[in-house]
């Protein structure tokens, strides 16, 4: 391979994930290429409902998070998750989630208080790709390849070259990348042609999807609206979600194990018992959405230049919304990277610290959802039913079926577990000390400075909040301002490593977590470091975080 270089990064797919990355590299001063086989701007599936409190701060740092409020449900809509004997039926019990209008001053219900400047944003994702799709467009240093198509990869230990297809003049090219990321989705070619493979649970549950538009059926529905309705009914159970909060829909039908395929059961009969109306009712089927609810992670994320994000790297049921979120949680976390080592201060070794971090975590995640999913598939296969008796054994069954309902999923539509209580253990680039993480689950999370943690939010004293002071690169957060910070700052100089010192002593709203005089912070918000004086050699340090040096069983302070 030459040294000449078409592109810094070539990233293959312009998916949410393959934007996100674009987008946080192109911030950073890299030079991006995307390589998407569709039309620019062509209408994505209707796939994702829901961007995590967790993904929203992390638009809000590459300044996209003000555009993706606006856009959705409208904004009076509420977003709750309502369990009825069919969508136009009895309900059974509600999860309430404010609406986008009063997402950052309603207090009550389970879905508020989060410890975050950008709480979550219901948004389905035929609205949320065209945002970061023109706001990727307009960063400098981002060229979009549509309707091209990579054919094959080859790597030399200074970069790789792709083989690309014009796929409207059937011509092709060659592109000179130092780096190459497959955001290219479930049956991901650059995953395959890395050598990588998914493992795990191949199927879980398979799922007949219709997005369809019905004017007529919002009328229809008794009490306040929802985003989500379930249907429990020993007819057929699905999930509709709201798309545009006027006409359209979408329809999942649950087909049951002995239901193999996506043609088992009738499709309209399904979507009708699921909606609960008659076969008067008129709708019109705008696509069919059917899919595999899985549990794979690959065995692998890196292969020399070349690195797999998003659905191309793990795929399971969507829930809690963590299919898309996660795939941008692996973008945010590699594009820090690669530009630590494009800028020049880190050194190759730091990439290690993608697979290292961002695997486990979504192996994790993947047994989360899969858990959930056999227990949602259990409930569905022990409706009762007399559920729609109008009689008091059918009332004591709506009661209890909504109860369970309720204590089930509350935690997965209000998963501040998930958000963030998740950590990087076992990371080349952090260093650990004697204090284990809070345990890790879906609904509820304990904040916590421990390495590898996500740093609590507050408010700063002069209304900003803590994370829109954190810089590019590293950010030390010092409490005490007697401590001496001048010989981490020399040695972060000397290195050319990134690092921004922020005063925060006397501020009014510090969470109990930081009990250090110094925490050290990466622009993901994850903790690095922490401790009450400057290590004795704050080089080695430096070290660790560039990559160069493997953490040691302590640093002397």
């Amino acid at each position: 391979m030459t040294n000449t270089l078409d592109t810094d990064v070539l990233i293959v797919g312009a998916g949410p994930v393959g934007l996100t990355l674009a987008m946080d590299l192109a911030q950073r001063g890299i030079k991006v290429t995307v390589a998407e086989i569709r039309r620019y701007a062509e209408p994505p599936n209707v796939k994702c409902n829901h961007v995590s409190a967790r993904t929203m701060e992390q638009f809000r740092r590459l300044g996209v998070a003000g555009k993706l409020r606006q856009a959705g449900l409208p904004e009076d809509y509420p977003n709750d998750v309502v369990f009825r004997t069919s969508m136009t039926g009895v309900e059974l019990t509600r999860i309430p989630i404010p609406c986008r209008r009063d997402r950052y001053t309603e207090t009550v219900g389970p879905d508020t208080g989060w410890p975050t400047p950008e709480p979550p944003h219901r948004i389905n994702q035929i609205y949320l790709e065209p945002i970061l799709l023109e706001h990727a467009a307009a960063q400098s240093g981002v060229t979009l390849l549509n309707r091209t198509q990579v054919l094959d990869i080859s790597q030399a230990s200074d970069g790789v070259e792709a083989s690309l297809l014009d796929i409207n003049t059937n011509t092709q090219r060659k592109l000179r990348a130092r780096y190459l990321v497959g955001c290219d989705g479930g049956s991901s070619g650059v995953r395959k042609q890395m050598g990588a493979k998914l493992e795990g649970t191949a199927v879980i549950q398979r799922v007949q999807s219709t997005f369809i538009r019905a004017p007529k059926l919002r009328a229809m529905l008794p009490g306040r609206p929802a985003w989500c309705y379930y249907s429990v009914n020993p007819r057929r159970c699905g999930t509709v979600f709201a798309i545009d909060g006027h006409d359209t829909w979408l329809v999942h039908n649950h087909l049951n194990a002995e239901e193999p395929e996506f043609d088992s059961v009738d499709r309209d009969q399904s979507i009708r018992d699921i909606l609960g109306v008659g076969p008067d009712f008129e709708y019109e089927v705008i696509s069919k959405e059917d899919w595999v609810g899985r549990r794979l992670v690959a065995n692998r994320f890196r292969n020399g230049n070349v690195f797999i994000a998003g659905d191309a790297a793990h795929l399971w049921v969507p829930y809690a919304g963590y299919g898309m979120n996660a795939g941008i949680a692996d973008a945010t976390n590699l594009a820090w990277l690669l530009a630590a080592r494009l800028q020049g201060w880190a050194d190759e070794s730091m990439l290690d610290a993608y697979e290292a971090e961002r695997q486990p975590i979504t192996e994790q995640v993947s047994y989360f959802v899969m858990d959930h999913a056999q227990k949602m598939i259990k409930a569905r296969r022990a409706v009762p039913p007399n559920i729609e008796a109008e009689d008091a054994d059918g009332a004591a069954a709506r009661a209890l079926i909504g109860q369970e309902a309720y204590e089930l999923n509350v935690q997965q539509f209000c998963c501040a577990g998930l958000n963030f209580g998740y950590f990087y253990s076992g990371s080349p680039i952090m260093v650990t000390d004697e204090e284990q993480p809070p345990g890790y689950t879906m609904g509820g999370f304990t904040p916590s400075t421990v390495p590898g943690c996500r740093a609590p939010h507050f408010w700063l004293d002069d209304g900003r909040s803590l994370y829109d002071v954190l810089g590019a690169g590293y950010t030390l957060l010092r409490f005490n301002d007697s401590v001496d910070a001048a010989p981490l700052i020399a040695a972060a100089k000397a290195a050319r490593l990134p690092l921004q010192v922020i005063d925060l002593q006397g501020q009014s709203a510090v969470p109990e977590a930081y009990r250090h005089k110094l925490v050290l912070c990466r622009s993901d918000q994850h903790v690095v470091w922490r401790g009450d004086q400057v290590p004795v050699k704050p080089e080695q340090l430096v070290d660790i975080l560039r990559g160069v040096r493997r953490q040691q069983l302590k640093l002397a302070a």
